[in-house]
């Protein structure tokens, strides 16, 4: 085998780099996935390590496998360089920290590319279930924004030549014609800017997102989604940890720190500590108030049967995948709920400035009759 001895040059600049990793979702999957494959051959960590670094494009996680490569070929363990790598997850070290010690790296390699890949779906679910709505909800905004500023303007020249009486309506969309007429090169460009803005707030920005996550779980198809979405997630991520030998109260951080929802942060934080200070699933459930809300009844019963029965991470499993396939169906469905909205939204747009336009000329006739 050839040698992989950097040259020293090299070896200071991976020592001294600080690892960024976002937007590695797909490179972190195919890095797990083939260190699990690659380690099941026989390989040693150092040898998978070299393997998966050529085969990889992205500049930036080369460097993190140098750096991973450096610190285990020093006498690290993989789960340490994997720790200061920031790679993964807080109970995905934990996974592969478990699998070092108990001879069992491979398959909780394998747990951990199983559930990086669930985490991802479970993302992205919600966000292609939302991106129809969006879609036509922005271009009706476009679309009437163009309309206020390029035709109305000229209407308004017309009807002021014929000097009629308008309704109010047509007064309002010909007086923010006029206005973006003169003064649409600036307000336009200020109008979406201000828009952008407010949605990153309400749905993007980390501090400010749980306005937009409160108003998505007030609506009621979004909020059957949400909850299909979150329990599959629990589920399959509580039974997963649960199953490879992860401590209770660190598999539950860990799910806390996987959602995205604050309400649900916040529960599963709750019953993390209730669990800690020694009390049941049942007792925890039932400290919080309105957690029916979160997980339905149903749900909590089987949980805590599986609690008394020993066989919780089996349940938790089944209930993780049935509500995956209940994620799947209502996501598909989701669009054929939601256009009934988005028509009406449409169609009140549309009938306002059909009716603005009509109105004026309708007078315009009857005038012309009398």
């Amino acid at each position: 085998m050839k040698s992989r001895t950097p040259p020293q040059r090299t070896r200071q600049h991976a020592g001294t780099y600080k690892p960024r990793t976002f937007f590695l979702g797909k490179e972190r999957g195919y890095f797990v996935e083939n260190l699990s494959l690659l380690l099941s051959s026989g390989m040693t960590v150092l040898q998978a390590l070299d393997s998966i670094g050529q085969e990889l494009r992205s500049h930036r996680m080369k460097k993190l496998i140098l750096v991973m490569s450096e610190d285990i070929e020093s006498g690290s363990p993989l789960w340490k360089a994997l720790l200061k790598s920031r790679l993964f997850p807080g109970h995905a070290i934990s996974l592969i920290k478990l699998g070092e010690q108990s001879g069992k790296l491979t398959q909780n390699l394998a747990v951990v590319a199983i559930e990086q890949e669930k985490s991802r779906a479970f993302r992205d679910k919600l966000r292609s279930a939302m991106m129809y709505p969006l879609f036509v909800l922005a271009l009706t905004i476009i679309v009437g924004t163009g309309i206020t500023w390029f035709i109305l303007p000229k209407l308004a020249i017309v009807f002021n030549q014929l000097k009629l009486e308008l309704p109010l309506i047509t007064k309002v969309l010909i007086g923010a014609g006029t206005f973006l007429g003169e003064h649409g090169a600036y307000v336009v460009p200020v109008f979406f800017f201000v828009l952008i803005t407010l949605f990153c707030v309400v749905f993007i920005f980390s501090k400010t997102n749980f306005i937009g996550q409160r108003l998505l779980f007030s609506l009621p198809v979004v909020n059957k989604l949400i909850k299909q979405i979150e329990l599959a997630r629990f589920g399959y991520l509580l039974g997963t940890l649960l199953e490879a030998g992860l401590p209770p109260t660190r598999a539950l951080e860990s799910i806390a720190a996987a959602t995205e929802f604050s309400l649900y942060r916040k529960f599963y934080a709750h019953v993390c500590k209730a669990v800690e200070d020694g009390n049941s699933l049942q007792k925890s459930f039932d400290l919080y108030p309105h957690s029916n809300r979160l997980v339905p009844i149903p749900v909590q019963q089987l949980i805590f049967a599986g609690e008394r029965s020993g066989s919780l991470s089996k349940i938790l499993l089944k209930i993780g995948t049935a509500f995956e396939t209940r994620a799947d169906t209502t996501t598909k469905n989701l669009t054929v709920l939601l256009e009934p909205l988005l028509l009406v939204i449409v169609w009140i747009g549309v009938v306002g400035v059909a009716l603005a336009v009509i109105l004026p000329i309708y007078n315009l006739i009857g005038g012309l009759n009398t």
